[in-house]
C-alpha cells in the first residue's frame, strides 16, 4: 500500500525558505496520471490548499501564495517537493501532501512547520 511521508525543518524563522518533501513508499505513485498537492492546515484553522502538480508537470498555485510557492517533483525518488519564502508567523501550519493516482486518494501525516524567531 502506498504510504506518503513529508518531511521539513520543523522551526523556521521569519523572512526564510522552507522546503519540504514528500515521498512515496510501498509503490509509484508516478505512473499513469497523477495530480500531487500540498495542503495546510494552520492551528485552529481549516484546510487550505496551496497549489499542485500533475503528471505532465503543469503546476497549479493558490492565488494568495503563488508569488511565494514552488512546487517541483523527482519521478525518479518518487517524490514532490515544496518550496515557500519569505516566511512570516502566518505560515505556522501542518503541511499535508496529498495524491490522487490511478483513481485512489493518498495523504501523508503532515509535517509541523513553525515559524518563529
Amino acid at each position: 500500500q502506498v504510504q506518503l511521508q513529508e518531511a521539513g525543518p520543523g522551526l523556521v524563522k521569519p523572512s526564510q525558505t522552507v522546503s519540504l518533501t514528500c515521498t512515496a513508499s510501498g509503490g509509484s505513485i508516478t505512473t499513469g496520471y497523477y495530480y500531487w498537492s500540498w495542503i495546510r492546515q494552520p492551528p485552529g484553522e481549516g484546510l487550505e490548499w496551496m497549489g499542485a502538480i500533475d503528471t505532465f508537470g503543469h503546476t497549479f498555485y493558490s492565488p494568495s501564495l503563488q508569488s511565494r510557492t514552488s512546487i517541483s517533483r523527482d519521478n525518479d525518488k518518487n517524490r514532490v517537493d515544496l518550496q515557500m519564502d519569505n516566511l512570516r508567523p502566518e505560515d505556522s501550519a501542518v503541511y499535508y501532501c496529498y495524491a490522487s493516482a490511478s483513481g485512489l486518494d493518498y495523504w501523508g501525516q503532515g509535517t509541523q512547520v513553525t515559524v518563529s524567531t
